[in-house]
């Protein structure tokens, strides 16, 4: 007996960390997940997600929060992968900024409410109330992070 088939689609884009990219990657994503049939529900909570995770990406994995390609004083990159399976979507974002998967591994983990006071967590707060699952790791390459996130559609 075969595997079931899992039918999927994914769009990957490698961006400039900035925060100009970001607008970019919503309406790319945007575009792709209405392509491809999701609710609109899901729709506005993928270009959420995507719009968290790169600014988080942009501000404190290496972009040093960068508004043009000009205000980097590298070629610095980060990518983002949106996967669409039978019957969830994640995204995945990948930097280059160093960083210890430890250190936001307690943001993703936390079930209290944020410090408003504080100027980090309050992004992954909102993310963690919206998706099923998130995790960080080390990236392939080893110069920084990959945090992903995953939903199951609505019903």
């Amino acid at each position: 007996m075969s595997p079931a088939f899992d039918p999927h689609y994914e769009v990957a884009l490698d961006l400039p960390a900035v925060h100009r990219g970001v607008r970019v990657a919503r309406n790319v994503i945007r575009h792709f997940a209405r392509l491809w049939g999701m609710k609109d529900v899901d729709v506005d909570s993928v270009v959420l997600v995507v719009s968290e995770l790169l600014a988080n990406t942009i501000d404190h994995g290496g972009g040093g929060a960068a508004m043009e390609e000009s205000e980097l004083e590298d070629d610095v990159r980060m990518r983002l992968t949106f996967t669409i399976r039978s019957e969830v979507w994640s995204v995945s974002v990948v930097d280059r900024g160093g960083g210890d998967p430890e250190d936001v591994r307690k943001f993703l983990e936390d079930t209290g409410l944020p410090d408003l006071e504080d100027e980090r967590g309050r992004g992954f707060f909102m993310m963690r109330e919206m998706v099923d699952r998130m995790a960080v790791c080390r990236s392939a390459d080893g110069l920084g992070l990959e945090i992903t996130a995953e939903k199951a559609f609505s019903v």
